[in-house]
């Protein structure tokens, strides 16, 4: 067994986690990994439970690389303003080998994410939510954070009085280095963001960065298209719809 926590008065839920996640009936995700709410003292807490790796990952995680579920931590650690709080990690072992895994992290009461106002054109309030979204991904740039699956499920947004709040999740793929025009304009490729939209929010990203607002404009919209392209050829291939 291996864990890790910020605060060690979640250290008992961390060592009985199996069944509190088995006993929560609260599955907010379910696919290769799974994701529950859970209740602990009067608390509600977000447990993630990864996928069982394969017999060669299991090698590779425990002896030669950190696991997903050990990575989404430190990176959560390390990027600690930018995402729900982090709680901590376990990982359980079978036959010496690690098996089953889980990352805990606050509720983050989350209002929509930014996928709804990139596919709603009549959302409320959309130009001031997509300069507020231009804001915190240039915080994030600053602090050198390269997300690489910066996607629209993975961008939660809170709405309060003053404003909109940030957070992203889905962390362990990340990289951290200082970040050239280029890098930082492939960041939104993954948005699926329509022309229109994807250019209110460079715009406002093109000046926080002190950059030609047109040239912004266009090395994001190539990026966005060569991504579409990629992802719809493979959508051809397996014989699905296409999607503009």
């Amino acid at each position: 067994m291996k864990l890790d926590l910020l605060d060690k008065s979640y250290s008992s839920l961390l060592k009985n986690i199996r069944t509190y996640f088995d006993n929560s009936n609260s599955s907010i995700h379910k696919a290769r990994n799974e994701i529950k709410i859970i209740n602990f003292k009067d608390e509600k807490l977000v447990v993630k439970s990864f996928k069982v790796p394969n017999i060669i990952n299991k090698i590779v995680y425990t002896f030669f690389k950190q696991s997903k579920t050990e990575k989404s931590y430190a990176n959560s650690i390390k990027i600690i303003d930018f995402v729900p709080k982090p709680i901590g990690f376990i990982e359980f072992k079978k036959n010496g080998l690690i098996n089953d895994s889980y990352f805990v992290s606050e509720n983050f009461d989350y209002s929509f994410t930014i996928r709804e106002p990139l596919l709603d054109k009549n959302f409320t309030d959309k130009e001031n939510i997509f300069k507020s979204f231009a804001k915190f991904t240039f915080e994030l740039h600053k602090n050198n954070i390269f997300h690489l699956d910066y996607s629209p499920g993975n961008i939660l947004i809170k709405k309060e009085e003053d404003g909109y709040i940030f957070k992203i999740v889905d962390i362990n793929r990340m990289q951290f280095h200082n970040l050239g025009l280029e890098d930082r304009l492939r960041n939104f490729s993954k948005l699926w963001a329509k022309d229109d939209d994807l250019s209110t929010i460079i715009q406002e990203y093109s000046k926080l960065i002190n950059s030609d607002e047109k040239k912004c404009i266009d090395i994001a919209l190539k990026y966005s298209q060569a991504h579409k392209d990629r992802k719809n050829r493979k959508k051809r291939l397996r014989g699905f719809e296409v999607v503009d």
